[in-house]
């Protein structure tokens, strides 16, 4: 089975082009939705024990959780300790799944691939990029979002020009959703002639 890891910065296209993964037959492990899911169960007490106060009903407020780590990067690796293991325990179960389904292909959507070592664990990567006008514009549309937040949130992902350099394949999100199609299409023909990598 073919493991390719799929990665960008906020704001680049990288859901649509999972979906265009999925839509294409390609089963997808999406780490943000597996974050969602812990925020709702697995992870509830770790966290309330970790920062008191900062889940409600059984679930992790984002929101309040959100402000106690957003310029604290020590706040922020204390939180990685705790919903990182349990993300993997999750990928896990799902290529366990796939290669029990004869999958020949899967994606792994792992929004900080560099930033964590995720590269090692897969065959290849995607790297999904569109220019840093368009991110800007996409990322400022988004609810409670702000110019401080997407600057704080930038800084602790590896810059676009340097997940490009290192991607061994890309999707230019910019140029709309049929092209992006077609690159998806272009780079599973490659992929069934690659050797795995691991």
């Amino acid at each position: 089975m073919f493991i390719l890891g799929l990665t960008g910065s906020i704001g680049m296209g990288k859901t649509t082009t999972a979906r265009l993964f999925a839509e294409a037959g390609v089963p997808v492990h999406d780490a943000d939705a597996a974050v969602h899911a812990l925020y709702e169960g697995e992870a509830v007490a770790g966290i309330e024990q970790a920062f008191p106060g900062t889940t409600f009903g059984g679930k992790v407020d984002r929101e309040e959780l959100g402000h106690r780590i957003v310029k604290d990067p020590e706040a922020l690796r204390r939180l990685e300790s705790i919903v990182h293991p349990l993300v993997r325990q999750s990928e896990t179960r799902f290529l366990a799944a796939a290669r029990a389904r004869g999958a020949k292909v899967v994606v792994l959507d792992i929004p900080l691939l560099y930033e964590t070592g995720g590269e090692a664990r897969v065959d290849a990567v995607v790297v999904v990029s569109a220019p840093r006008e368009m991110q800007r514009e996409r990322v400022l549309q988004r609810p409670a979002m702000t110019v401080d937040k997407l600057e704080s949130l930038l800084a602790q992902q590896l810059p676009d020009a340097d997940k490009r350099r290192r991607a061994d394949f890309l999707v230019d999100s910019g140029k709309g959703i049929e092209h992006a199609r077609k690159q998806v299409n272009e780079i599973l023909t490659q992929v069934a002639k690659m050797p795995k990598r691991r």
